[in-house]
Order: structure tokens, then C-alpha cells, then sequence
């Protein structure tokens, strides 16, 4: 799995790109920690050679050999494991966070406590970049409810639209009053660049599901974007001004049936006296 191999590639770029050896208590501490990963279900207690010392050893030195400035002879490697090595020596400093939050995560316990979530690997079935545990991290903080209500409070507190921080879509305008007060949270920066710490409410941002999406989406290396950086794709592509959004909500509501109306002339269900103006 992807997480297993980023932390021991991170083992094997911290040991300077060479090889360990089965005896070395840093391979012995490996084998320990990914067997407690929560990814094998009961495979770690049924199987005892599960991620032994061996295995470990030997993918280290998969990992090893296989990097461009290694002058040996090379052992058979994976898609993956020259996939991750590409990854290691053209971004090591951002790699080595995400072992470390995945190793932080595993030792606090929280890692352990999270189940697994619908989102935390792609569409094409492919791992984020960071790995899968700490994009599962990142979806549970962000479904947290006490998190999300917290930060509604705050932006009503000094008057801030509950609106897409991209797109300005707003679920109230388009959808009435089944969409009042939605919005979705959006975690700023990634575990693997922020570390695990407790968050703030700085750290989150209001998104529409489609751009909340497309921020989280795995595309070409890239596995989250802040609302910023979305904003200037978007406007790379010369979407940020196009006026789509009335236009769609003045087709969707004609697109509604028409509403018998009560005595008082009013429809089901609409209130009394002048609505609020979107």
C-alpha cells in the first residue's frame, strides 16, 4: 500500500538513500509500526511474518537501489516503488512531513480510532498523495459537526456569507430554503503541510461540493489545492467570468412545477410576510 511504502522510503532517504539491513533497530521499529497500521484488518495477529524485518529490509533496499544516483546493480522493483522514489527525490521535505504526520497520528491513537471513510481514495481508486490514513484524518476533521457549527457561528458573528469561498456559490440563493444555512468546511492546508495539530478555524474555509471536490481531487501528482489556488485554475481557464450562476438558478426554478396555492394565496409551505432578500 501506498502509506506502507512513503514511510519506508522516508526511512531510506533519512538513511541517506541506502540500504538497511534486517538487523538494524530502525527496520525492527518499522515492521512494529506498520503492522499497527489500521489498513490490514486482522492480517498483523493472524499472520505472524506479516511486514517482518525481512520484508522491510527488502523493500529498503528496493527502494535504495533503484534511485537514479545508485551505482550498483538494481533489484526488481514495482510501479510504485519507482513512483515513490519519484516522488521522494523531487519533494523530499513535503514527503517526509507526511510520514511524520502519519507516524504522529498512529502514536497519539487518533489514526486508530478513525473509521474508514468513502472519499479517502480516488475515483480511479489510486491513494492521495500523502497516503490514504492521513487523507481518511483529513475527511473525518472535516465532517467533524461541532467544527463546522463553530465556524458558521464565527462567520455570522461579524456578518460573512455562508457562501463558496471559489465560486461564490450560494446554496440559500440557488436552492431556497432547502439550502439555507449549508455549506460545506474545507481544511486550508493538508496534515502532511500543517502537522497534526489542533485545528483553528482559520484553518478552514466555506466550499461548494463541487469546488470542495475538485480541491481534494488526485490529478497529475497533485492531490489538494487550496480554495486560492482553485480560484486561479479557474481563472485560467476563463471560467471567473463567466456569469453562470444566475443564469442556472433562473433555469432551474422555471424548470420547477407550479405550486397550487392555499386560500391566503400563498404556496405550501411559504412564509408569512416579505422573504428575506438572497
Amino acid at each position: 500500500m501506498w502509506d506502507e511504502l512513503l514511510l519506508a522510503c522516508a526511512l531510506v532517504v533519512e538513511n541517506g538513500w541506502r540500504e538497511l539491513r534486517e538487523g538494524d533497530r530502525r527496520v525492527s521499529e518499522l515492521s512494529n509500526l506498520l503492522r499497527s497500521l489500521p489498513l490490514h484488518g486482522d492480517a498483523a495477529r493472524g499472520i505472524p511474518k506479516f511486514r517482518s524485518t525481512g520484508s522491510v529490509s527488502r523493500k529498503a533496499t528496493d527502494l535504495a537501489t533503484n534511485h537514479p544516483a545508485y551505482q550498483g546493480k538494481a533489484t526488481r522493483c514495482g510501479r510504485l516503488d519507482r513512483e515513490m522514489i519519484a516522488r521522494f527525490t523531487a519533494n523530499p521535505a513535503t514527503m517526509l512531513k507526511a510520514a511524520k504526520a502519519i507516524e504522529a497520528g498512529i502514536g497519539s491513537g487518533e489514526l486508530a480510532r478513525i473509521p474508514e471513510q468513502p472519499d479517502e481514495v480516488g475515483e480511479d481508486g489510486a491513494a492521495a498523495l500523502e497516503g490514504r490514513l492521513l487523507a481518511r484524518w483529513t475527511i473525518a476533521r472535516e465532517r467533524n459537526p461541532r467544527l463546522r457549527r463553530r465556524k458558521i457561528d464565527a462567520a455570522r458573528r461579524i456578518g460573512q456569507p455562508l457562501q463558496c469561498e471559489v465560486c461564490d456559490f450560494h446554496f440559500g440563493r440557488f436552492y431556497g430554503d432547502l439550502g439555507m444555512d449549508y455549506i460545506e468546511v474545507h481544511h486550508v492546508l493538508p496534515l502532511h503541510a500543517s502537522g497534526p495539530r489542533e485545528t483553528e478555524l482559520e484553518d478552514l474555509a466555506f466550499l461548494c461540493s463541487n469546488c470542495h471536490r475538485m480541491c481534494h481531487r488526485n490529478r497529475l501528482g497533485e492531490s489538494w489545492r487550496t480554495p486560492k489556488a482553485l480560484r486561479a485554475e479557474i481563472a485560467e481557464h476563463g471560467a471567473a467570468n463567466r456569469p453562470y450562476m444566475p443564469q442556472l438558478a433562473e433555469a432551474a426554478i422555471k424548470q420547477l412545477p407550479a405550486q397550487p396555492r392555499n386560500a391566503s394565496g400563498r404556496g405550501p409551505g411559504s412564509r408569512q410576510g416579505p422573504r428575506p432578500v438572497p
